[in-house]
């Protein structure tokens, strides 16, 4: 095997490893959506109404910190 061939295989590889990880990303997608963890289209729609004053999409959950400072600790 010359030098070509390994590249040939290489890239062959590759891009089918890349095309599995992007099936596998969609998959995600839809199956994360077809649950209700997630609703990606609230998402999109943030790119579309991104002015200041716009409400946000998820309410920021407080983290273990912000509350010890809150209580006074």
């Amino acid at each position: 095997m010359d030098l070509g061939e390994i590249q040939a295989y290489a890239y062959f590889f590759f891009t089918a490893f890349l095309v599995a990880v992007l099936y596998g990303y969609i998959f995600h997608l839809y199956r994360s959506e077809k649950k209700g963890t997630r609703d990606y289209e609230k998402y999109g729609q943030m790119a579309l109404d991104d002015e200041v004053s716009s409400k946000p999409i998820e309410k920021k959950e407080e983290s273990v910190d912000s509350q010890k400072l809150a209580k006074g600790e």
